[in-house]
């Protein structure tokens, strides 16, 4: 590194391990590195699993995930923070006790199905994400994970904006609903709202494809990354899904299930073409 150029950005990622490297930590350390990032890791979980489903889950103790995590912060510290996976409510509820003094960013992916759809958070789990909200700078919910944190059973195309908003002046958190779930075969929209209403909104043509194991995380991690830059909001949202979209267009083709993404393949990142809408 030149003795003018500035350190990169620290992201520590809090998250689980997937053995088969498509998604979870093994996703964040690729994305943070090709984006220029440094980084560092808290594992909750490890687990067994490849494009076609998750085989087993060992959760770490919740005592031993905060040990992972005061060893990074305490010593290298963090730009920015991304929560991925959490193995048990008593690793959220001591996740958010500690960073609640966290200066930095803090970008919380809720994690509760694999792409496979495999069950990764219980109901117990899912109902301590709440702590994390609350001091989450962004949170990421796919649609399902939307209509279970906002209460829906359901959630139509158009009522994701709705949703989005419930739930960003419940919690007082920017929420990215993404919209890979939706109906639209042709266009993926997703959303960025805030507890005061819209942000910004985006849409770009659907890839077809079965590779796309790793998306929530991979695009979770690329934008704590880009606020680890220091980037606002949207504009970092525009090239963590610039990356994300990259990735899936360079995906390698392994698996005989969802598979994963081409993380080492993305040179350039070119905005996908965005859709009026």
């Amino acid at each position: 590194m030149s003795e003018n150029a500035p350190p990169p950005p620290r992201i520590l990622s809090i998250a689980g391990s997937d053995s088969s490297g498509g998604a979870g930590i093994q996703a964040d350390i690729k994305t943070i590195t090709m984006l220029g990032g440094y980084a560092m890791t808290a594992i909750t979980a490890v687990t067994a699993q490849n494009t076609c489903g998750v085989i087993g889950v060992e959760a770490l103790s919740p005592q031993f995930v905060l040990d992972q995590v005061e060893s990074c912060l305490s010593d290298i510290g963090a730009d920015a923070i991304k929560i991925g996976m959490l193995g048990s409510p008593e690793t959220a509820t001591l996740l958010a006790e500690r960073l609640d003094t966290f200066a930095g960013p803090i970008v919380f992916d809720p994690v509760m199905v694999a792409t496979s759809g495999s069950i990764l958070a219980d109901e117990d789990t899912i109902a301590s994400f709440a702590a994390l909200m609350d001091i989450a700078t962004v949170v990421t919910p796919n649609l399902p994970e939307l209509g279970v944190l906002a209460g829906r059973e359901t959630i139509a195309d158009d009522e994701v904006f709705d949703a989005a908003a419930a739930l960003a002046s419940r919690f007082g958190v920017q929420v990215l609903a993404k919209g890979g779930h939706a109906g639209d075969e042709t266009q993926v929209v997703d959303w960025i709202v805030s507890p005061s209403g819209k942000l910004a909104s985006f849409a770009h043509a659907r890839i077809q494809t079965r590779h796309t194991h790793g998306t929530g995380c991979t695009l979770s991690s690329a934008l704590a990354t880009m606020l680890g830059y220091r980037q606002p909001l949207v504009n970092a949202v525009r090239i963590a899904r610039a990356f994300t979209y990259a990735a899936i267009e360079n995906a390698p083709g392994f698996g005989e299930g969802s598979g994963p993404m081409g993380h080492q393949a993305v040179r350039k990142l070119e905005p996908p073409e965005e859709i009026p809408h």
